[in-house]
């Protein structure tokens, strides 16, 4: 399985659907896209693959090997699906799993990688539309090949000092860039502007980087974090709570 490298939409997202900050920038730029009419091309790119060469043990908090893991059986369903139902199918498989993963009670209790199973992927599946026996995929790692050459291809993009999300806009001569990292979601004349700014930055030719690793925790309920509050700062050097640079 090889990757379709094809610049037919208007922006090519990169996602890991375990990454808070890429569910929070794609629902951001659905809002967009519906706005300025864009087509998106919902692609891979896999955080427990591009950080196999580290320790997880001695660089990430407890849990990140187990929740990374999930991401990727949940690429492999997408893998599968895409395979099978083309390229159109993603973006609703994706909005299904993000539903179930960040739209729900805080995490406490649960076991670090519960986002991987079984059960969460056949009711993505149903909802978006697509059969339930492809949530088997969870395990076929013969998938991991095309997710690893997907997400190389989002690092030749940006470079590899990285997290999720990247975007490439206008593909594939474009701007790509990591990023926008938000923990807010704004509103529809918010995300207009928003994505005037970014673009616009990323399109001067001497442009380089933007950053900084403090970040609010999302507002997301799986994050613990109400709509009308704010969540607390906390430091995501290295584009995760890692606990070594």
């Amino acid at each position: 399985m090889g990757v379709d490298t094809a610049g037919k939409a208007d922006i090519n997202f990169y996602f890991d659907p375990i990454c808070p900050f890429a569910w929070m920038t794609s629902t951001w730029i659905r809002i967009v896209q519906a706005q300025r009419d864009y087509t998106v091309d919902w692609r891979f790119i896999s955080l427990r693959l591009i950080n196999s060469h580290l320790d997880y043990d001695s660089h990430f908090p407890e849990g990140y090997d187990a929740q990374h893991t999930a991401g990727l059986r949940l690429l492999r369903v997408a893998s599968a699906a895409r395979e099978k139902h083309g390229r159109d199918a993603i973006g609703a498989l994706y909005a299904a799993f993000g539903a179930r993963i960040f739209q729900t009670a805080p995490d406490e209790g649960r076991a670090p990688g519960w986002q991987g199973n079984a059960e969460l992927a056949e009711a993505a599946l149903a909802e978006a539309g697509l059969p339930v026996e492809l949530a088997a995929a969870l395990d076929d790692t013969s998938r991991d090949a095309e997710i690893q050459a997907e997400s190389d291809e989002a690092l030749s993009l940006t470079g590899k000092d990285v997290g999720t999300p990247i975007l490439h806009f206008e593909p594939p001569e474009g701007v790509a860039f990591f990023g926008p990292v938000i923990s807010r979601l704004p509103d529809e004349e918010q995300a207009s502007v928003l994505w005037d700014h970014v673009v616009g930055l990323a399109r001067f030719p001497g442009f380089a980087e933007l950053k900084r690793s403090l970040r609010e925790r999302p507002q997301l309920p799986s994050m613990g974090v109400p709509e009308a509050e704010t969540g607390r700062t906390e430091d995501w050097h290295g584009g995760s709570r890692r606990l070594k640079k």
